[in-house]
């Protein structure tokens, strides 16, 4: 119950970001290169476990994409709320399909489940 509910909280990031970078009238093209991008945190891997689980975790939480929303929206700075909504609905994806944040003994170990 409890696994479907972040399932369903993940979808709706995703759904909610894709609405407002939708209305907000922004490049889709730029949204397609960019959603991705976060996944390249995976290469920590390469050192070791725990290096990778923490540079994932890093940008596969909410924080940051947080902070570049509003400052996006604070210094009218169109690109940086553009890449934060981008960032979130690639959390969203992940969320919604059972990819969580990781645990340090191995890639496939997440809060959400055993991948």
């Amino acid at each position: 119950m409890l696994k479907n509910l972040l399932h369903m909280e993940g979808m709706a990031v995703l759904l909610i970001s894709i609405y407002f970078y939708a209305v907000s009238d922004f490049s889709w093209v730029l949204f397609f290169v960019l959603l991705l991008a976060p996944d390249l945190s995976m290469l920590g891997y390469l050192k070791h476990n725990q290096f990778g689980a923490v540079i994932y975790n890093v940008f596969h939480t909410y924080v940051f994409p947080i902070v570049l929303v509003l400052v996006g929206i604070s210094l009218l700075l169109p690109t940086l709320l553009a890449i934060g909504l981008i960032w979130f609905a690639h959390i969203g994806i992940d969320r919604s399909v059972g990819y969580g944040l990781k645990y340090p003994t191995a890639f496939k170990d997440t809060h959400l489940q055993r991948v």
